[in-house]
């Protein structure tokens, strides 16, 4: 068996090499052992360090130890002061966090809250402004009363008879009345529909706000939740990814115009409802009285032309009955010239009987003497007198045809007075009596 020589394993500390640099030739002669002088019986005696190298050995050892002790310090005074400096900084920005969040909050409050009111406020305008509309739809209903009215007198007025059918001031207001309730009934027309549109805009605004309060009331919620949190909070998670920027963010300023031009649009809408709302009442104020004022011109029409037709019957009442009266008379007249021609008759054959019988005289008797002349005057004043009367008859006669065609005529424009005060009276008049209120023409 042969004898070997059996060397240690070199001892290299890793770290010392890696703070001294890459381990070259010379450096590990340095750490190889020398071997013992001498030789000795093989199996019993190896290659072994020697003390000097022993001491070397360990005092490295208590060197590296003593560095890695300081290392160690240092890095342990190096954490607490890092971690002191970052537990201040963390807790300070939480706190910031919280208050900013506070903050928010009472900012979103604060939004939230004029959003609120000015919904508040378009849901009262909306109501109003149906209110209104329900008024005006009443008040343009209420109108086709008088309308109904005033065309039913003025068909009535046209069955007037002969010259009683005549554009007077009772047809004249007429017309101008069915114009008035064209016109009112256009403008109320045509102020629904405003009133209608401004419902829709108003509905349209308040729905927008509501959006806008229900995201503030979901953020404020949230925000307050995430106010709530503390590092004692069991339900906080870790989201690595929450810290990227999130896309579609506004900022803060975009975020508050946006609120704010939503209220600037409410607050323009109300002040256009307001407007409105002053519009309509006085547009009912207004066409009301002007219906009313037209109405009571037209029954003053009506009752100045029922006064006249009243007065003008009365004197034709009072000339037919003074025409009858004329009649009578002249009919008494008539018999009595007809009498006295009657009572002429006689003596005119009396005259005319002597000188016809004294015409036969004979010869020289024939004479033309005293009674001869005084017959021949008796029988001329006779037939004279005979003659005016007849004349007077005549005369008598076509008065009394005359008077006849006059008690016809006024007949007749009595009877046109009648019917014409049976229709202004009695029609008109009365049916006039069914004019609606103030009250239903302002749509109550």
């Amino acid at each position: 068996m042969s004898s070997e020589w059996l060397v240690s394993r070199p001892h290299i500390d890793s770290r010392a090499v890696a703070q001294e640099g890459p381990v070259t030739e010379t450096s590990l002669q340095t750490v190889l052992p020398r071997l013992s002088s001498g030789s000795g019986p093989a199996g019993y005696r190896s290659a072994k360090y020697a003390p000097a190298e022993w001491f070397s050995n360990y005092h490295t050892v208590l060197r590296q130890a003593g560095t890695d002790h300081q290392e160690a310090k240092k890095v342990q005074r190096g954490s607490k002061f890092l971690n002191q400096t970052t537990e201040a900084a963390t807790l300070k920005k939480q706190a910031d966090g919280t208050r900013m969040l506070g903050e928010r909050l009472q900012n979103i409050h604060h939004w939230r809250s004029e959003l609120q009111r000015h919904i508040e406020r378009l849901r009262t305008d909306i109501e109003s402004l149906h209110t209104l509309r329900i008024r005006l739809e009443r008040a343009t209903d209420a109108t086709e009363t008088p309308y109904a009215i005033a065309t039913d007198n003025l068909t009535c007025r046209a069955t007037r008879l002969g010259p009683d059918l005549v554009r007077d001031s009772v047809e004249e207001e007429l017309l101008k009345e069915v114009d008035l309730i064209r016109s009112v009934q256009a403008l109320l027309k045509s102020t629904t529909e405003q009133v209608i549109r401004q419902i829709k805009i108003n509905r349209d605004t308040k729905q927008t706000l509501e959006m806008d309060w229900s995201d503030k009331h979901q953020a404020y919620n949230l925000d307050n939740n995430c106010g709530s949190y503390s590092n004692m909070s069991p339900d906080t998670k870790k989201h690595p990814s929450s810290a990227a920027l999130q896309e579609q963010v506004c900022n803060q300023t975009s975020w508050t115009k946006f609120t704010q031009d939503n209220l600037t649009k409410a607050a323009h809408e109300e002040q256009a409802t307001d407007s409105l709302r002053v519009l309509v009442e006085r547009v009912l104020g207004d066409t009301t009285k002007d219906l009313q004022v037209q109405c009571s011109i037209v029954d003053q029409a009506f009752s100045q032309r029922c006064e006249e037709l009243t007065e003008a019957k009365s004197q034709l009442e009072m000339k037919h009955r003074q025409a009858l009266e004329e009649i009578v008379d002249q009919e008494r007249n008539i018999v009595l010239l007809q009498q006295a021609i009657y009572n002429k008759e006689a003596p005119l054959r009396v005259a005319q009987s002597r000188l016809y019988t004294r015409a036969l005289r004979p010869n020289i008797e024939l004479c033309r003497d005293d009674p001869q002349i005084s017959l021949e005057d008796e029988v001329r004043q006779i037939e004279s007198t005979v003659g005016s009367l007849q004349q007077q008859l005549s005369e008598a006669r076509g008065s009394l045809s005359h008077l006849e065609e006059s008690r016809t005529a006024l007949e007749k424009d009595i009877q046109c007075k009648t019917h014409s005060l049976f229709i202004d009276r009695q029609k008109c008049m009365s049916h006039r009596r069914l004019y609606p209120s103030v009250t239903k023409l302002t749509g109550y």
